[in-house]
């Protein structure tokens, strides 16, 4: 039998060898840190160009990094929203109001009261400054981290904290994931835990609202890992196509659970820089600055009411806390990273702003916090009696069959019938049906 071609890959062949390569995060636990390689842009250095340019004007933008409070903490060039002082002081307190809420939420998850929570400490600027950026009925299709924009828009915080322990007063019936909250009344659309679900629908939504011609668009957030999604590609591609009414914002925090931002494309390019290939506005932002994360929403959204074009945002951030309860970060990173970023914490520094101005100090600070913390306890406690996890008080047994069929089909009525029957001779007397 004739003998076939020599094989490439055996010893000797004339021919290089091939290596994969896979990326690696620059600093592992017990690392000492040093962030000299992320270029930060001087605050007021890149312009503010006309909401309606060409988005292969914005090249700058993608790669650069869009800031508007310095090292002053003044505000610099020509991204300062100029916002009156009311305003941010009102953007503070919803900052303060977060933070309290997932110290509050995290220490109960911990003593047992729910299964699951996830903080957005050091992200807060990304979804409150840009949700008061919006109006307040434009359509926002958040991720999993992004409950500062209903405590923006005055969502009834015990509503949110009745969604977290599923009990008997969670209005989706412990139905989803604790921190996966909806309400149309808000133009919050559900969160999903499928990852990046929620960008085809944004622009989906805001090719219905241009199609009817009315006068909302739509944003969506979402992590950095999760625009490796398919979904968030064909959310670029129907976005560009259509010239739909919508912002994509990438939330990059640097990290995924475990893996770092370099697994989702973060080494060879930014990802605001993918707007580049798609014909879309690409802006990249300090994400840790309010000012210039309201900036940014604000010319985006007014691009997009002027027909003017969708726009990706990816504010550069960092993720201070664990993923979610579930993840201990000491496990893949440095202790030393929450410390050594070099864009600061946003509440911080948006503090700092408005001391500098002269419209805050050090103790009306500490009084606002006070009174935040005060009204998550007291808040805590009113919906505690509507039960936690494990105590009994939830929803009757059989509203898991409905809300789903205007008419429930006969062999769903068969299942629920005998499901009923089996609790009750499970917990004869014992338990809601």
């Amino acid at each position: 039998m004739a003998e076939g071609p020599e094989n490439p890959n055996s010893a000797g062949a004339n021919k290089p060898g091939l290596s994969l390569h896979v990326p690696e995060p620059k600093f592992r636990p017990g690392d000492t840190v040093d962030f000299g390689h992320v270029d930060v842009d001087a605050p007021g250095r890149l312009p503010r160009p006309d909401e309606s340019c060409d988005p292969r004007d914005l090249t700058d933008h993608a790669y650069g990094l869009v800031r508007v409070l310095g090292d002053d903490d003044r505000a610099h060039g020509a991204w300062d929203p100029k916002l009156d002082a009311d305003t941010l002081r009102a953007m503070l307190g919803h900052m303060a109001m977060t933070r309290a809420f997932d110290e509050r939420m995290f220490r109960g998850q911990r003593q047992g009261k729910t299964s699951f929570y996830m903080k957005c400490t050091g992200e807060e600027a990304t979804s409150i400054a840009s949700a008061m950026a919006l109006a307040a009925d434009d359509m926002v299709f958040p991720s999993y981290r992004q409950q500062g924009i209903l405590i923006a828009r005055g969502y009834p915080m015990i509503e949110m904290i009745n969604q977290i322990y599923s009990n008997k007063g969670d209005k989706l019936k412990g139905r989803q994931l604790p921190i996966m909250y909806s309400s149309r009344e808000k133009s919050f659309f559900t969160i999903s835990g499928n990852l990046a679900t929620q960008t085809p629908q944004a622009v989906g939504w805001a090719m219905a609202s241009a199609i009817k011609g009315d006068s909302r668009i739509a944003a969506t957030w979402v992590g950095e890992g999760s625009t490796a999604e398919g979904d968030f590609h064909a959310a670029c591609t129907f976005a560009t196509v259509y010239n739909a009414p919508v912002i994509l914002n990438i939330v990059n925090n640097q990290w995924a659970i475990s893996s770092f931002s370099g697994f989702a494309g973060a080494e060879r390019t930014t990802f605001a820089a993918r707007a580049l290939g798609y014909g879309l506005a690409g802006l990249r932002v300090d994400g840790n600055d309010a000012l210039a994360c309201y900036a940014a929403e604000r010319w985006a959204a007014n691009r997009a009411r002027a027909n003017a074009g969708p726009t990706l945002i990816e504010f550069f951030t960092y993720r201070a806390e664990g993923h979610s309860t579930s993840d201990d970060p000491a496990g893949y990173r440095s202790a030393q990273e929450r410390s050594e970023w070099p864009l600061g914490d946003p509440v911080t520094r948006l503090k700092n702003h408005l001391i500098a101005i002269g419209e805050w100090d050090e103790d009306r600070q500490a009084e606002m916090d006070k009174n935040a913390a005060e009204k998550v306890r007291a808040t805590t406690k009113e919906a505690e009696a509507n039960g936690i996890l494990g105590h009994g008080l939830h929803h009757p047994f059989h509203t898991m069959f409905e809300d789903v069929f205007e008419e429930l089909p006969w062999h769903l009525q068969e299942q629920a019938d005998q499901a009923i029957k089996e609790r009750e001779i499970k917990f004869p007397g014992g338990l809601k049906l």
